[in-house]
């Protein structure tokens, strides 16, 4: 299998997820597990190592029916979280960015520096023409990712995800290829 890894600096690696990969996913998903959780309606059902090894086979379909890819985000050798397309909608020439980290990873600038490189992939290597990344209106660590990144807030989704007992209002950001200074 052709193993995908982009270089984002000396200590950041995004990698195409492996079958390999599932006990290490689950470890760090498990011990953030209560933090994910406020933001993320998959927790729960991340019981086992083989959860995530599913999730994993999922993404290598993703891969191979070119719809994009989810990558695990490697800091120092270490994987502490993931970044991916969501699928690519190749008439339309768009894409959205999801992405994670683990709770003791947290401002180091990793998240950041994933998502512009995936925006640079998206733009420069996909030819993409947009790429949007929506986060729940109360998640301001999630929201400050695009905002960082220029890019523009185009309007509220109302109940658009529900989270576990309740519905939450996302933001919708937005660049275009045009728009991009990477």
């Amino acid at each position: 299998m052709f193993v995908f890894t982009h270089r984002v600096s000396n200590d950041i690696c995004l990698k195409l997820f492996e079958p390999m990969d599932a006990k290490e996913l689950f470890a760090v998903t498990d011990s953030s597990r209560n933090y994910l959780r406020e933001w993320l309606p998959w927790v729960d059902g991340t019981k086992s190592v083989d959860d995530s090894l599913a999730f994993i086979h999922m993404t290598m379909n993703q891969y191979a029916s070119n719809k994009g890819f989810q990558a695990g985000i490697q800091f120092k050798n270490r994987l502490v979280g993931c970044i991916g397309f969501h699928e690519i909608d190749w008439a339309n020439r768009k894409t959205d960015i999801g992405y994670w980290l683990g709770q003791g990873f947290q401002g180091h600038g990793i998240m950041t520096q994933a998502t512009k490189a995936m925006v640079d992939i998206a733009f420069r290597q996909y030819q993409l023409n947009r790429v949007e990344i929506l986060a729940a209106v109360n998640n301001h660590k999630s929201r400050a990712i695009p905002e960082r990144l220029g890019f523009y807030q185009e309007g509220c989704l109302r109940e658009h995800e529900r989270l576990y007992d309740h519905f939450v209002d996302h933001i919708v950001y937005a660049m275009l290829a045009a728009d991009w200074k990477g």
